[in-house]
């Protein structure tokens, strides 16, 4: 099982691509799911077909799917739902506008998120190939199934333990309602526990890879470096990125205007700029087209200029990766000082300014342009002082000093 996330700046052409990637894999073989979490849903518009909640067969080899996050929320909020309404009607506010009020931002991407899950556990299909939300959207989706089981193992525990102990003085005083019931805390028990193991499969470099798509224009470029560097910090490896839109060169060898040249230089410059700062990753280019690439067989041509003529480069190979945090031991500075650990964190394309780092109790916390994930710290550097830190060629190295206090020889 292979899985594809693709994802961009909104209007690059993630939707086309992702679909064209698809449709290239099922005429290689695979049996192949193409799958929605865009709000948006272009994904029907780009295949020329109508989608729907379950799969639907598109090509031959090829299921499509645009996910029903109303069914899935109802059966995964429902019980917190209905504690909210019903705390929110002793309240006095109307049902229509209490309703509203109960649903989760981002609700609908993260069960969209489940889903891809679920599909996958289903072994139906070879591979995966999800049309992701815009990049902004997409960071803080990936990033919620850890966030949230950070707060729910450190915090949740004790909210649920005091709900239980309030609930009899509760009910003596009429009150009942204003404490949580254990359905609900059941039910983001379990939203947790799907969410942990979405990550489990998203995260796994060797099932799931991210494709970032953009355009060679200065401002989507800068925010495709961004995401990199961010996707990195939530642990999702991009093994790929992909240049849409890209001005055939037949327009700056005298055929073109003088408008056509002036854009074929200045991609030309930023596609230079490309190549180099995501360097290591293959840069995959598809030209601008002539006209609106939309159903199967446009989508197939949009495939071959990707990958070649059939059979062409295989699109769901997945290039070597190293782990994004290691812990080894320091060189010792002299023979008198006790053993040091390093701990480096990959963060490719990262700007030093960017980068910050800070020790709160067994875990670490680093902030990236905005960006922020709690890192719990393996045991042997929980009993160690942070010495030193550095941001050195797309990698944030902190060295630890064991603590007198904490640590004890073997």
């Amino acid at each position: 099982m292979r899985i594809l996330l693709f994802t961009g700046k909104g209007g690059v052409g993630k939707t086309t691509t992702s679909a064209a990637t698809a449709l290239r894999l099922a005429d290689r073989g695979l049996k192949t799911l193409l799958i929605s979490t865009d709000g948006a849903h272009s994904l029907s518009d780009a295949l020329a077909c109508r989608l729907s909640g379950e799969p639907i067969e598109v090509v031959a080899g090829l299921d499509a799917v645009q996910i029903d996050t109303q069914r899935r929320f109802e059966l995964a909020w429902g019980d917190v739902q209905r504690y909210l309404l019903e705390l929110l009607a002793q309240g006095g506010l109307d049902p229509i506008t209490a309703e509203e009020l109960t649903v989760l931002p981002g609700i609908e991407e993260i069960l969209a998120l489940l889903a891809v899950r679920d599909f996958a556990a289903s072994e139906r299909w070879d591979a995966l190939v999800v049309d992701c939300a815009a990049t902004a959207e997409t960071l803080r989706l990936l990033a919620l199934p850890e966030a949230l089981g950070w707060y729910l193992h450190r915090v949740f525990p004790v909210h649920r333990t005091l709900a239980r102990g309030m609930r009899p003085l509760a009910a003596m005083l009429g009150r009942g309602a204003a404490i949580p019931p254990d359905a609900a805390f059941d039910a983001i028990v379990r939203l947790s526990d799907e969410l942990a193991a979405v990550r489990t499969v998203l995260a796994d470099p060797s099932i799931t890879s991210v494709r970032l798509v953009l355009t060679p224009e200065a401002v989507v470029t800068a925010e495709a470096r961004r995401t990199f560097t961010a996707l990195a910090l939530y642990g999702y490896r991009v093994d790929e990125v992909v240049a849409n839109r890209v001005f055939p060169s037949e327009a700056a060898a005298g055929t073109g205007s003088d408008w056509q040249r002036a854009w074929v230089a200045a991609q030309a410059e930023q596609l230079a700029a490309i190549e180099d700062c995501f360097a290591g990753v293959p840069v995959r280019r598809a030209s601008y087209r002539p006209g609106e690439p939309v159903g199967p067989h446009e989508l197939r041509a949009v495939a071959a200029d990707l990958y070649d003529e059939l059979p062409g480069v295989d699109p769901i190979a997945a290039g070597a990766t190293d782990p994004l945090l290691t812990v080894v031991a320091a060189p010792r500075r002299s023979p008198e000082q006790p053993e040091e650990y390093l701990l480096t964190l990959s963060l490719p394309l990262a700007v030093k300014g960017d980068v910050e780092a800070s020790r709160s109790g067994d875990d670490l916390v680093v902030t990236v342009a905005g960006h922020r994930r709690v890192l719990t710290l393996p045991s042997v550097l929980r009993r160690c002082t942070v010495g030193s830190g550095s941001v050195e060629e797309g990698r944030l190295m902190l060295r630890f000093v064991p603590d007198p206090e904490h640590w004890r020889s073997p």
